[in-house]
């Protein structure tokens, strides 16, 4: 399997979102002593899933040491099999979700959509 692993200054925010508009599970979100989540890991409605880590300048003096191999954030496009493009457009617009392109019928005879995170991730569905 296969786990993007995704920046963000807002952890909590994000989570939310990816469960209301694309169907995953909190598997779990580790905070920092102040209660800001800096670490979590989500499970996809299909298998897979996402990690999540809290942008490296966010991150305490203490956290940030450990963290050596931070990559600069920016955003990605994720390709996530989903059998109804439709129905989970639908879904994802309704949690706010930014629209890239509506669903359509691709030239290879898939139905296909795009969106767009809190982030300014893209998130390509289709089957």
């Amino acid at each position: 399997m296969i786990y993007p692993t995704l920046r963000s200054a807002d952890l909590r925010t994000l989570i939310d979102f990816y469960v209301a508009a694309f169907g995953f599970t909190e598997v779990h979100a580790i905070p920092d002593q102040e209660g800001r989540i800096i670490h979590a890991q989500l499970a996809g409605p299909r298998g897979g899933g996402v990690m999540l880590g809290l942008h490296h300048d966010l991150l305490s003096a203490e956290l940030a040491q450990h963290d050596q191999h931070a990559l600069p954030s920016a955003p990605v496009r994720c390709y996530v099999v989903e059998p109804d493009a439709d129905a989970l457009f639908a879904r994802a617009v309704a949690a706010g979700a930014g629209v890239v392109r509506e669903p359509h019928t691709t030239p290879h005879g898939t139905r296909d959509c795009e969106l767009r995170d809190p982030d300014g991730n893209h998130w390509l569905f289709g089957a």
